[in-house]
């Protein structure tokens, strides 16, 4: 059970990385300070746990990995418009 939880509290955590990011991109619609480097290392990350979870068949992996999958494909949709968007005013 103790497994179980630190499992649950492990990908929680982890899934939530990009959120205050995401949170702070949303808002101030400014992305210079953010690495695309990072982006596409935490979404290789997502991908490859996902492919992992489902091929051990651990849904609370495949569940979160989902979920963070969901939110690096909307940070990168965001950067590339903001990116534009800044990019169009110089």
């Amino acid at each position: 059970m103790l497994t179980a939880i630190f499992g649950t509290l492990a990908t929680a955590t982890g899934t939530c990385l990009m959120l205050p990011q995401l949170y702070k991109t949303f808002k101030t619609k400014s992305v210079k300070d953010v690495s695309w480097g990072m982006l596409v290392v935490y979404f290789l990350n997502s991908i490859f746990w996902l492919i992992y979870g489902l091929l051990i068949n651990a849904t609370p992996i495949v569940f979160t990995n989902i979920i963070a999958l969901v939110v690096s494909i909307a940070q990168i949709i965001l950067q590339v418009r903001y990116s534009k968007e800044s990019n169009a005013m110089i």
